[in-house]
């Protein structure tokens, strides 16, 4: 079997063949082998016409039977679809539009040859097409703008920066072999070519000298890629823009503005500026080559000044920072001089401006008096007479040129125990001086003194006297405890006594205690016994002794020079003691501690308070009582009882009264009320008729506390002379069984000229119904 695969269309169109030869055992045979079909190359950009046939595939079988063509892979059956197709009765495949080998370099197909039944016929066939590439991509910079900079002073050959463009094109060819080249070079100062970029790699460099910041900053450089390996003519090209920075070097020192300056300050005054140094300096701003930084090289030895930068406008500002004195320096002659926070840079020399003259004036001030010695400490003895001498505490005028006359007060003295002399400073005591006195801390009296010159202002210095006073035996010792308890056996327990003094060593202990001799009971009923210097035993020398408190006189002396003593009273309580020596029971009220005087005291209290008692019980029984008798005559028209009453009911009454008023009144009969003239009674004027007539109620067999009430009540109002004659007891608010309202029809009204109901209106809405009907109202 043969295969035939044409390539190209026309007369140069060629076939080809592949056979392979093998022997076997029946002799030499020949045998078709794989085809291996050359690589198909389509230029890009092809303009057609399509479809455009590229090869012609076809099997000698198809003398024989009929045979289908097909071809499948990317291009054909698989994205991009369609690119290619086959006619599959001829045989020949075709592109169908325009190539693009940037999108796509190569397809790879295969080609089928079937018969009608779908049965292979031939093997697959590998078809490999290459689209040849077309320079129709210009070079693309990686960014349109670059930045680079570049030291001011540079030597030719300095690396700037780098710029990359791409070509899309094949570039193992020509297409995409992009070279560079500098179009123009903006500002053109020193030179037009300041700068060269290497054609190939798109570095930058210098190449020529003079860069210089301060003449030209900035540079901006275009930049052409040109591909075709920079052909102009064939080549197609794209820019971009180098923008390249001059940076600062500190090639400028710093130089100062005048070569003097001149200030002024007041004595004693720190942290004033009192001049101001400017320089001049051509680097970059608030840079460290144009940071100014300043030293004082010579003129003030003591410290007294300092120079500070201004950050913003890079000034020296000459300050104090230590006061200077007009007595001692009228005047400061200052060098300086000022460099840069950054080196110079190589071959640069400092400028003879780069130091100046500061001349600093100091004036007069009047400055304050002063204590030499502050604090002054004297020592002495306490007890000195009133009017002794201490010291002489004298203050300094510094202002030597005034003549100004000091004077002395007294500014603290918190015992008022000096006096000072307002012209020489002298100190005399003006009181004893007492060591045990609370003004004194530590042995040390303090006391300051004011010292003030006459100058204009005036001025005032402080100074402070410390007078340490040595202790002097001039305080006796006091016994402790003051109060103590013994069993009355001897043996059981003893008091431990101690003593107080108010000095210091060497004059307090140790000390002697001993017991007086008068009153001779003392020595008999009590011992002393020393246990050291400081402490001794206080016992019963008896065998026994009374329960009581009893004040035992004891000496005390100190060991002072000369030595003092003190005698002092410890009230010791004398009790009887259990088996641990403990008191058991108190004495006798006199041995607790209270006098007759006292007990008469409390006695009293209490009778006084039990008086109070009794007179607060009787007030209030008679209060009682008279609240109890007001009630009775209370008036009616302000006892109201609001009730609402239904006239239609027998029945119980209603028991939300302050009492039971069945227990008051019980109507036997009603004959009185069914003959008495239907109408409405008023409660709160004098009856214009006859009072009606209630039949007395007999008595019922009740607890005679109410009749009692009743009658006291009546008594009560008989007594009383504003009480009106027409006072009655009126029934208006009975209910209850034998009410004495039949019905609502039972009651009438009088006539509209009888009687004045406009006071209705003021009961209320619930009484409105009532008020329209006796009050001229519209009826329903």
């Amino acid at each position: 079997m043969t295969i035939y695969i044409t390539v190209g269309t026309g007369p140069k169109k060629h076939c080809l063949e592949s056979w392979l030869s093998s022997r076997s055992a029946n002799g030499l045979r020949r045998q078709k082998r794989d085809w291996v079909i050359p690589p198909i190359n389509v230029p890009e950009n092809s303009r057609g016409p399509f479809p455009q046939q590229l090869v012609r595939i076809r099997s000698d079988k198809d003398k024989e039977i009929h045979i289908r063509y097909s071809i499948t892979g990317v291009g054909a059956d698989q994205p991009p679809m369609e690119v290619f197709n086959i006619d599959p009765v001829s045989g020949r495949m075709y592109v169908t539009r325009p190539m693009d080998r940037e999108e796509r370099a190569s397809y790879h197909l295969r080609a089928h040859a079937v018969d009608m039944n779908g049965n292979k016929v031939e093997n697959p066939i590998d078809l490999y097409i290459y689209v040849i590439d077309m320079n129709d991509n210009r070079p693309e910079f990686i960014n349109q703008v670059y930045n680079g900079s570049v030291d001011e002073g540079s030597k030719p050959g300095t690396y700037v920066m780098t710029v990359t463009a791409n070509d899309a094109d094949d570039g193992t060819t020509a297409n995409g072999m992009v070279r560079y080249r500098i179009v123009t070079q903006t500002p053109q100062s020193p030179s037009q070519n300041m700068f060269t970029i290497n054609s190939e790699t798109g570095d930058i460099v210098t190449v020529a000298a003079g860069l210089d910041r301060e003449k030209v900053q900035q540079y901006i450089v275009i930049v052409q890629a040109t591909d075709m390996e920079g052909n102009l003519n064939y080549g197609l090209s794209n820019t971009a823009t180098a923008i390249i920075t001059v940076t600062d070097v500190n090639d400028n020192p710093p130089e100062f503005t005048t070569s003097t300056y001149s200030g002024e300050v007041p004595e004693n005054r720190v942290e004033v500026v009192v001049a101001n140094l400017t320089v001049m300096d051509r680097d970059q701003p608030h840079s460290p080559n144009w940071n100014a930084i300043y030293r004082i090289i010579s003129g003030d030895p003591s410290g007294h000044f300092t120079i500070r930068t201004d950050p913003i406008t890079n000034e020296g500002m000459v300050t104090v920072v230590k006061a200077v004195d007009y007595e001692m320096n009228r005047a400061f002659m200052l060098t300086v001089m000022v460099s840069n926070q950054a080196p110079l840079a190589s071959g640069i020399q400092m400028s003879f401006q780069s130091t100046a003259g500061v001349t600093i004036s100091v004036t007069d001030v009047n400055e304050a008096p002063y204590f030499p010695t502050n604090h002054k400490l004297i020592r002495l003895e306490e007890g000195v007479p009133t009017g002794t001498i201490l010291t002489t505490f004298s203050a300094v005028d510094p202002d030597r040129f005034m003549q100004q006359a000091v004077r002395y007060s007294k500014l603290s003295d918190p015992a008022n125990w000096l006096n000072i002399n307002a012209t020489n400073g002298q100190i005399t005591t003006a009181a004893v001086l007492d060591r045990e006195s609370d003004y004194i801390k530590n042995n040390v009296y303090e006391a300051t003194f004011l010292a003030a010159d006459n100058g204009i202002p005036p001025a005032s210095g402080t100074g402070t006297l410390q007078i340490y006073l040595i202790d002097i035996n001039d305080n006796a010792p006091e016994l402790l405890p003051k109060e103590a308890q013994i069993c009355e056996k001897p043996n059981l327990n003893v008091i431990n006594i101690t003593a107080a003094d108010a000095d210091i060593d060497p004059n307090v202990g140790p000390f002697v205690f001993e017991l007086p001799s008068v009153p001779s009971a003392v020595r008999k009923n009590w011992t002393i016994t020393r246990l050291n210097g400081d402490y001794a035993q206080l016992s019963l020398r008896i065998m026994y002794l009374e329960a009581g408190v009893y004040d035992v006189p004891i000496i005390v002396t100190d060991s002072g020079n000369p030595p003092l003593y003190n005698t002092s009273v410890i009230k010791v309580k004398v009790c009887p003691c259990d088996e641990n020596g403990d008191c058991t029971t108190i004495g006798a009220v006199a041995a607790a501690g209270l006098g007759t005087g006292a007990i008469i005291a409390i006695l009293i209290c209490i009778i006084i308070l039990l008086t109070m008692v009794l007179l607060f019980v009787v007030w209030m029984k008679r209060r009682e009582k008279e609240r109890h008798t007001k009630q009775l005559l209370i008036d009616p028209e302000d006892d109201v009882r609001d009730n609402i009453l239904k006239y239609d009911e027998e029945g119980g009454g209603e028991e939300d009264q302050d009492y039971d008023l069945s227990q008051l009144q019980q109507p036997e009969t009603m004959d009185h009320v069914l003959n008495k003239t239907p109408g409405v009674r008023r409660v709160d004027e004098r009856p214009i008729g006859a009072e009606p007539q209630y039949p007395i109620r007999p008595v019922i067999p009740h607890p005679g506390d109410i009749g009692d009430f009743i009658n006291e009540g009546l008594r009560a109002a008989d007594n009383d002379p504003t009480a009106p004659p027409y006072d009655s007891l009126l029934v208006f608010d009975y209910e209850g069984s034998g009410s004495t309202a039949g019905s609502v029809s039972s009651l009438n009204s009088s006539s509209s000229g009888d009687q004045d109901y406009d006071y209705l209106n003021d009961w209320g809405p619930r009484f409105k119904k009532l008020a329209d009907m006796y009050g001229g109202g519209e009826e329903d």
